[in-house]
């Protein structure tokens, strides 16, 4: 770097999601002078839910967060998968997992956990409207430059900016999203006249259609069709299009739908980024979907996230340089993000079957199936822990 080059910053941070704005806590937490960029105006979430899991919630209680975020979720006391008629398929027995690993597992909305991250940032540290395109690295230092023409130098960069990262796709060029196979949907809505107490997934040769209760009388719901990406006809779908691909599923899915309005709908094609060889850049580090994006199908992303952080934070707070704490941080993820990533994006494929064959023989067998053998991904990642090194 240039002697004449200024220093803005020790830390930057560059993503305004769940995986930016919770390492902002955690820098502040240990005293670490940083600056966060969003491209948004305005931090608000998008509107719709996610699963915060028992690693998410250790990875909370690990930030000093768990407390205040279980009052903004709605504890899940059962996740069942369902056949389009509303058959049992499998009960993962999340009782015995909330016991062995001592934590509970929560839906949440978006928008609210966002909010709460926010509301614990000192709003000096933040700065909306600023849409990092590229970066050059130097051996004492990352400046960044922003689409509105401006820049900023930090000794440290931490890219949170998600699957479609730029600044990702400039240290990595081939770690372009890739497509899934299958669009989604998403929406949360008043509850008002549907019961619905417990999350649940349907899984049917037409697609798949999870839903969830969320607190203050919502409902968030998600649906995933096969396509080819980019699809103009499901871009331009509206709600009585999907009433009418779904009309063959089971109650309350139909009521559901009904109570959506198109302003609602949320649409967007389902991608993941293969997994990466480093995470750790000198002194650049990927964190979140930036790093390691991927498929929803094991509600892992922003857990994955949360996880980053408390990784990072531990790293931190040890006697070494801030290099070499990217460095360790990328031996302890590395195996497990790929792991998520290959595990979901196989989950993924199997759900959405729309063979009429296929889905018979897998419907049969997750029937019988031992509920060890069903829950086993879940054991593997939750057994893990994943603060200790590999």
């Amino acid at each position: 770097m240039p002697a004449s080059q200024t220093i803005d910053s020790d830390f930057a941070i560059v993503g305004g999601g769940v995986a930016g704005l919770a390492m902002a806590i955690a820098l502040q937490q240990i005293n670490r002078d940083f600056a966060l960029f969003e491209q948004a105006p305005e931090l608000k979430g998008i509107g719709a839910g996610f699963g915060l899991a028992a690693n998410a919630m250790r990875a909370l209680d690990l930030l000093g967060l768990r407390t205040e975020v279980e009052q903004l979720g709605y504890y899940l006391d059962s996740y069942h998968i369902l056949d389009h008629k509303g058959r049992l398929l499998v009960a993962p027995d999340t009782r015995a997992m909330r016991e062995r690993y001592q934590q509970r597992n929560f839906a949440i909305h978006r928008a609210d956990l966002h909010l709460f991250l926010l509301s614990k940032i000192n709003a000096r540290r933040l700065q909306l409207g600023k849409k990092a395109i590229r970066l050059e690295q130097q051996a004492n230092g990352v400046t960044l430059f922003f689409e509105d023409g401006t820049q900023h130098t930090s000794r440290f960069l931490i890219v949170a900016d998600g699957v479609r990262s730029p600044l990702r796709q400039q240290l990595v060029p081939s770690s372009t999203p890739r497509y899934a196979g299958y669009t989604c949907w998403r929406a949360t809505i008043d509850s008002t006249g549907i019961t619905l107490n417990t999350g649940t997934e349907t899984w049917g040769k037409s697609g798949r259609f999870g839903m969830t209760p969320l607190t203050h009388n919502r409902i968030y719901w998600y649906a995933c069709i096969n396509a080819t990406p980019d699809n103009p006809i499901y871009r331009n779908y509206k709600v009585r299009d999907l009433i009418r691909h779904f009309q063959s599923y089971h109650d309350p899915i139909p009521a559901i739908l009904a109570h959506t309005g198109d302003s609602e709908l949320i649409w967007s094609d389902i991608v993941d980024i293969a997994p990466l060889k480093h995470l750790a850049y000198d002194n650049i580090l990927l964190i979140g979907d930036a790093g390691h994006a991927t498929t929803p199908n094991m509600g892992q992303g922003a857990c994955q996230a949360l996880e980053d952080v408390a990784v990072l934070l531990d790293e931190l707070q040890l006697e070494k340089s801030v290099k070499e704490a990217f460095s360790s941080f990328e031996r302890r993820r590395l195996l497990r993000t790929k792991y998520i990533i290959d595990t979901s994006r196989r989950i993924g494929e199997v759900a959405q079957w729309n063979n009429s064959l296929l889905v018979s023989a897998r419907n049969t067998l997750m029937k019988i199936m031992p509920a060890r053998l069903a829950q086993k991904n879940l054991d593997k990642l939750l057994s893990v822990d994943f603060m200790k090194y590999p």
